[in-house]
């Protein structure tokens, strides 16, 4: 978002500005009528179990279509199950006449097969009869079942795995799954790959989970074959959509006064109240429906064929609201759901204004004229954050821009719950960060003068330099190529793949620990980089990919830091060459010109790279949007929380002491000028003390 003058009482954080190139690649279809994303998964429909990480509107149910009826007509698959999060993301998988635009065969799902359109809701009480539905599919020669993941797992357990065999089972929204033993849906995932019987397409907007948990154990993982398709690639070849905001907007007070200062009646908006149990909920859901209503004009009365609210602006235009909170009314629900979902209206700009939903519009739902994401209360799911965001990212004609604004209350020097303000406030970061990973280019990186790579531009078209600091550049694929002193090369293969494909994963999982964020963040004068971007980011590595060698887990451990810290310090180099220009940091600006200047004018190693603080641009940032009364209240409540060197850590601080001594000679000494030899030192004197007393308590346990 742009930083213009703040509103009292509140304050915009121009977290992630993105321009596009608007190549029109995303839309372009070849002979079989396949878009850029669909044409890379078809080209795996052989694997049995194939992975589709590609962002929202990019086409991943059609893709499906393609691969499964290949199956089904050419891999001797025996039907195909398709299994959605919710009923309304159902309607994604209805028929679609493909032939008509060069596919082989058309999709068709009799309608007693779409169990998303089916009475009754996904409880035990209920799915019984969907059970049978299911049994009766599985025994009968049509080849297309949809269900809901709840329906599908009623079925798992009453049924047993072996009744799929020879299936295709196609899993939407995959992050709803988990490699936890308490998903169910994990677990049987987990159950149908060691009998090998089935093949699975999973497919996922964001393949990560709010909670921390991994998508799956890696050993199953290693399974499965990859397609990404990351969000630039996306929106980079969108035909209109020219830039995307992502800002956050700290209020003090009540949520509703502050709306509507981030509340444009102008643009098409979804707004996503918070949920009633949440710090910023008046405990009124109603009443805050009413007030944002009223932010928007005055009340007219209800469209009695659609059920949107009427609402006279201040221009004089009419705008249609529609209610997605209310339900305590079904047929009138019912009716606004159905008015939404008009494939009538699909391509219909004028047919809805602003919809204020609670629950609902998130994942899966299609609304492609949606212009801005309006979230109040930050949401603890990262992946929820993702989803929302996609709402506003579809490309329509004549939709040049769009944004995605979390309303967020600021902590305040009063305020008794300051620790749960202090850690929305963290997530917020965190998501900020994460986007700024998932919407930059692709990195490959090598070690230094490994050569240069076809379809790249290297140093802005000088051309490839033999001992020089080389960035390269495809055109095509908006991949960067980046030359790192000491970098370590991964080698295995599964290890290559995490380092091309999965890096955003690794940094997800960095950016949800509080640990990282809050030593990073707000105690940056006690935290040496390398505490967070060796130690942490080691552990993570280690727990994540636990069955690689060291030699890889350190390699990824690189990669990682070196795509975040190069999109970090790219933002940062940018924000202070645009504030000496202009004299105010310009939101508008490109991430992706930033990457290129900090790339091209700093000879990269993984020394310096090790030593940046990952988290420098953020905190400038939160600095800026927030007055020092409430900052000094955050620093206060996390230095509260401050404890001496865990043994975990010792242990690990240890290890790099070993290591240390292995390439100098010698210890690190614990007096060193160097604030990292010095507490590599420490970490050796404490794990020494941790062993020390288990050695005691052994004796003591021996002697007694």
């Amino acid at each position: 978002m742009t930083n213009s003058t703040n509103p009292t009482n509140s304050y915009t954080v121009p977290s992630v500005s993105i321009a596009t190139a608007h190549t029109g690649a995303s839309s372009k279809a070849n002979e079989l009528g396949m878009r850029t994303m669909q044409e890379r998964a078809y080209a795996k429909r052989g694997e049995q179990y194939l992975l589709i990480k590609s962002p929202p509107a990019s086409g991943k149910s059609r893709a499906l279509m393609f691969i499964a009826l290949d199956k089904l007509h050419n891999q001797d698959l025996q039907q195909a199950i398709v299994v959605v999060p919710e009923r309304s993301i159902g309607g994604s998988f209805a028929d679609e006449p493909l032939s008509k635009f060069g596919f082989y065969w058309d999709w068709q799902v009799a309608p007693q097969w779409n169990l998303c359109n089916a009475p009754g809701i996904d409880e035990p009480r209920v799915a019984k009869t969907k059970v049978e539905a299911v049994r009766a599919f599985l025994n009968s020669p049509d080849k297309i079942l949809v269900c809901t993941h709840a329906t599908f797992r009623f079925a798992v357990e009453e049924l047993g795995i072996e009744a799929f065999d020879n299936r295709l089972i196609a899993i939407d929204e995959f992050h709803h799954v988990s490699a936890n033993p308490d998903n169910k849906l994990g677990g049987q995932l987990s159950a149908f790959i060691s009998r090998d019987k089935v093949h699975l397409v999973a497919m996922t907007g964001s393949y990560f989970r709010g909670d921390s948990e991994a998508v799956l154990a890696p050993a199953e993982e290693s399974r499965f074959e990859t397609v990404t398709y990351t969000y630039y690639e996306q929106l980079n070849g969108y035909r209109w959509l020219k830039s995307l905001d992502i800002g956050y907007f700290f209020y003090t007070g009540k949520y509703v006064d502050a709306v509507a200062k981030v509340l444009d009646p102008v643009l098409k908006t979804i707004v996503h109240i918070p949920h009633p149990a949440a710090r910023e909920s008046l405990k009124d859901k109603e009443r805050e429906v009413n007030e944002i209503m009223s932010a928007l004009g005055d009340w007219q009365g209800v469209d009695p064929a659609t059920g949107f609210h009427l609402i006279k602006a201040k221009d004089g235009r009419t705008l249609k609201v529609a209610d997605l909170v209310d339900d305590s009314d079904a047929s009138r629900r019912s009716k606004v759901l159905n008015a939404l979902k008009d494939p009538m209206q699909k391509n219909n700009r004028d047919n809805v204004d602003v919809i204020i939903a609670l629950g609902m519009a998130k994942e899966g739902f299609d609304w492609i004229w949606c212009e801005h994401a309006l979230t109040i209360g930050y949401r603890s799911s990262l992946t929820e954050i993702v989803q929302i965001i996609g709402r506003a990212t579809r490309d329509a004609e004549g939709k040049e821009r769009s944004r995605f604004t979390n309303l967020i209350a600021e902590p305040m020097a009063d305020q008794a719950a300051v620790a749960e303000a202090v850690n929305d406030m963290l997530k917020a970061i965190s998501a900020s960060l994460l986007m700024e990973q998932v919407l930059a280019p692709r990195y490959e990186f090598t070690p230094k003068d490994t050569g240069p790579k076809e379809g790249f531009i290297y140093n802005g078209g000088e051309g490839y330099q033999s001992g020089g600091t080389n960035l390269g550049v495809n055109e095509t694929t908006g991949q960067y190529h980046v030359e790192i002193n000491g970098l370590t090369t991964p080698q295995s293969t599964e290890a290559t793949r995490i380092c091309k494909e999965d890096l955003n994963e690794v940094v997800t999982s960095f950016l949800q620990d509080k640990t990282v964020l809050e030593r990073g963040l707000f105690d940056k004068e006690n935290t040496l980089p390398e505490e967070l971007t060796q130690l942490r980011m080691g552990k993570i590595v280690r727990e994540r990919y636990p069955d690689l060698s060291d030699v890889d887990q350190e390699a990824i451990r690189q990669h990682a830091i070196a795509a975040m810290n190069i999109t970090q310090q790219a933002k940062l180099m940018l924000a202070q060459t645009d504030s000496s220009e202009s004299g105010a940091l310009q939101g508008s600006t490109s991430l992706l010109e930033g990457v290129r200047k900090f790339v091209n004018v700093r000879e990269l190693d993984i020394d310096l790279i090790d030593r940046i603080n990952p988290f420098e641009a953020a905190y400038a940032v939160l600095a800026k949007a927030m007055d020092e009364k409430s900052l000094r209240q955050v620093q206060a409540s996390i230095a509260a929380k401050k404890v001496s060197i865990p043994e975990s850590e010792a242990r690990d601080l240890a290890m790099r002491a070993l290591q240390f001594k292995n390439e100098r000679g010698r210890l690190p000494d614990i007096n060193s000028a160097d604030v990292w030899e010095k507490r590599m030192a420490e970490g050796v004197v404490a794990f020494a003390r941790y062993r020390a007393q288990a050695k005691a308590a052994q004796g003591e346990s021996a002697n007694g």
